[in-house]
């Protein structure tokens, strides 16, 4: 959030378990209904070829959350 208030654009993403810390983050930073991409837990189990996959899974996500202009996430001014 600190990036993207300075004109930078930036993506989150956790595994689903970390939901409520990050609405809660997001809350904290005056930002609630932040939006992030979420990716199934755990992760730190999976070989380098699942998280490949996995990333790939959420690209798309996280394209959209990049090129969205300000104001069209809630918790950004436009």
């Amino acid at each position: 959030m600190i990036l993207e208030r300075r004109g930078v654009p930036a993506a989150v993403v956790c595994t689903d378990a970390f939901r409520a810390p990050a609405d809660a983050m997001a809350g904290l930073q005056g930002a609630p209904g932040y939006r992030y991409v979420t990716t199934p837990h755990p992760v730190a189990v999976l070989t380098s070829e699942q998280v490949r996959e996995r990333a790939l899974s959420v690209l798309p996500e996280v394209v959209s959350l990049l090129v969205a202009s300000p104001g069209q996430r809630p918790g950004e001014e436009s």
